[in-house]
Order: structure tokens, then sequence, then C-alpha cells
């Protein structure tokens, strides 16, 4: 006898006791790991494919030393001062500015704190910010899905009430449950809507960059349109307070800026770089490669810096740069 399939009815939230689990004295929480496991996916990734481009061995945890900690610290306080009456009222704990285990990282801050650790880090390794970024942004796409189950995990980044079968159940006694809700309503998942949004942008990307020349800066551009006209709808049905602006929610404005610029950039870039990009160095800074001692078969070792010029010896014969 075939029994009969249960149709999806809802998503049931996980146990409030998977939010935190112990590893001896240490308390570990769930939503901490996904942003680190995010991150390292991000990184992982990012280094695969900059160092196809020719880009330095090594150099994607140069980038991320950087990247992470500004990325998390800006994502952090634009959090906060977007959503100032959750941490600013009479009796307020001023030290829950900090626990960004409790949830509440802005993506918006950690891409512009983000985006000056991939600037300084390059400055430093001689490489191009763009080149860098067109590397990275499928990386970031899949971190920004990962870190979202931290929010299912929390119980929060719901949106309207629902009747769809997906709904997402939320207990009455969370702080965000809408006032006046009958017990039992369910919303709109909306972390789910933006792992699936996010995911449909890293596989864009791929596609894009097979038929045609998604460099200079053109695949940040595609990331920056994708997620902001998606991240623009997604705020558009979201329930948590939020700072407003004409009425509009500021997450919605910094979205539409966020698409806008990925517009202009798109723009910018087909004007400004017609050609191929061949090097992911910035002028001047190409690695200098060394003389290979081919009776040890060692391999070319590379430097990054200033390209001497090549030297003539007495004989009026060139020999290849030092290394």
């Amino acid at each position: 006898m075939i029994s009969a399939v249960t149709p999806l009815t809802s998503i049931p939230s996980p146990p409030i006791s998977w939010q935190t689990f112990a590893i001896g004295p240490l308390t570990i929480h769930t939503y901490a790991v996904c942003i680190i496991v995010g991150i390292i996916l991000a990184v992982w990734i990012a280094s695969v494919r900059f160092t196809k481009r020719g880009g330095p061995r090594g150099a994607t945890l140069d980038y991320a030393l950087w990247a992470v900690p500004l990325g998390i610290i800006v994502a952090r306080f634009y959090h906060v001062f977007t959503h100032p009456t959750d941490y600013f009222f009479p009796g307020a704990n001023p030290w829950r500015i900090l626990f960004i285990w409790e949830g509440g990282n802005a993506i918006f801050g950690a891409l512009l704190g983000g985006a000056l650790g991939v600037f300084i880090a390059g400055r430093i390794l001689g490489t191009r910010f763009l080149s860098f970024a067109d590397a990275m942004v499928p990386g970031l796409l899949v971190a920004q899905a990962t870190g979202r189950l931290g929010n299912y995990f929390n119980h929060e980044l719901f949106g309207l009430p629902t009747t769809l079968p997906w709904g997402l159940e939320i207990e009455t006694s969370n702080p965000a449950f809408p006032a006046g809700l009958p017990a039992g309503t369910l919303f709109q998942p909306m972390f789910l809507y933006e792992i699936i949004w996010n995911l449909a942008g890293v596989f864009l990307i791929l596609f894009l960059e097979k038929k045609t020349n998604l460099r200079w800066g053109r695949a940040l551009a595609v990331y920056l349109i994708w997620y902001g006209f998606g991240r623009a709808w997604l705020e558009a049905i979201r329930l948590d307070p939020s700072e407003t602006w004409l009425g509009v929610r500021t997450n919605s404005w910094a979205a539409i800026a966020v698409a806008v610029l990925g517009v202009v950039l798109l723009v910018w870039s087909k004007r400004r770089h017609t050609g191929l990009e061949l090097s992911v160095y910035l002028p001047g800074r190409e690695p200098q490669k060394s003389l290979v001692d081919s009776s040890q078969g060692e391999p070319a070792r590379y430097h990054v810096g200033k390209v001497a010029s090549p030297k003539k010896s007495s004989s009026s014969q060139t020999t290849s740069p030092s290394a």
C-alpha cells in the first residue's frame, strides 16, 4: 500500500534550543556559525577564481584579513543606526550594540566596509580593485545565502502574513510578532526568498561570464544590479521596524542606490574598457619572473612590485631581470 504524501502547508521554525549549542565551556551561536561558514566559502571561491585569472596565490587571504573585519564592523553599525529604537531607549544595555550573535548585520554596511578592505588590500598587493571584485562576487552571493540560514535559526527576517503553503511559522512570543494577529499566522519566509535570489544570481553571473566579457568590474555591476533590485522588492514586504525617509524604508533606498550604482558601473566599464583584461595588476606592479634554474628544474618565482628595467652587460647583451 502506497501512503499519501503530506503536502507542504507551512515551514516550521527550528526549535529555539537550536540557536545555540555548547562545546565544552563555550556557547556557540548557530547564527555566527552560518556567518563563518559563508565567509569561508566566499574566500575559497574567490581564491580559486582570482588565481585562475593570474592573481598571486594566497592573495585572497590578504584581502580577507582587511575586508572581513571591516565588513563585519560597518555591517553592525549600519544595522544599529538604521534600527535605533532597538538599541537606544530608557534602560537599554549599550553593550548590546556589540552583540552581533543576536543577529542584525546589514549587508549594505558589509558591502561598504568590505569594499574599503578590498581597496586597501589591493593597494598593498598591487592588484586592481575591480579585478578582484569580479572574481569575488559569486562567492559573496554564496556567503549571503549561507548567512540567511542564520536568520532562519534566529526566527527573524520574515515578511507580511501569508496563506501560501510555504508560509513561515513564528511563535507569538517573538518580539517581532505583530500585535493583534492570531496565533498560527504564517509569514512570508524572506530568508528563503533571499537565499533563492542570491543563488540564482550566482548562476546568472557564471552564465554571463561564458557568453560575454564580464571583466573590468562588469561582474560586480551585475551583482549590484541583481542584488539591489531583488533587495528593494524584499524590503517592501518586511515587517521589522526600520528608519524611513519619505515614507520608504532606508534599506529600500539603499537597495535602489546599489542597483543604480551597478548600472552606472556597467555603462562606464563598457565605454572605458573595450578590450580584454590582460592583467589583474595595477600598472607597474606586475610580477617579475626570476631566472629559472633549468638544471635543478626549479619553478619560476614571482615577485610583486615595480618591474625592473633589464640590465645590459658590458658586451651589450641583455640579461633577464634579476630576482
